[in-house]
């Protein structure tokens, strides 16, 4: 039985690949996909296994034709918006987060990248989307 965190990272991953369909005629494209998370860095640096598996299962390898770049804040929220901001110098073609400040930093950092955002309560209520 999938856990909540799985499917929302595995809804996440469709959202994603969604965005790239439009461009699937582009094969030469590799996208760049950027993720922010306001916790501890993973010991392997990944994004999670759920995304990735996600997206490989829509034919998106990493290393192939999607590669990830993370930020991790390490629980310092003060950190956040730096980060955020890294990423879209990056020039990532999207912004993955993971937590409401996380999102939060990254609705602050562009008003051009989508974003797509992990963050359990009310995203309304929070002001991330209205």
């Amino acid at each position: 039985m999938m856990n909540r965190r799985t499917v929302i990272l595995v809804v996440a991953g469709s959202l994603i690949a969604a965005r790239f369909a439009s461009h699937a005629q582009k094969p030469a494209k590799v996208w760049r996909i950027g993720f922010l998370s306001g916790g501890p860095r993973a010991a392997d640096g990944a994004p999670p296994a759920a995304l990735r598996q996600a997206l490989e299962e829509l034919g998106y390898v990493d290393g192939k034709n999607v590669t990830y770049t993370g930020r991790w804040a390490e629980a310092k929220k003060e950190r956040l918006p730096g980060l955020a901001a890294e990423l879209v110098g990056l020039e990532v073609d999207v912004l993955v987060t993971f937590g409401a400040p996380a999102a939060e930093a990254a609705k602050e950092a562009t008003t051009t990248l989508p974003i797509i955002f992990i963050a359990p309560g009310d995203a309304a209520g929070t002001g991330l989307v209205t």
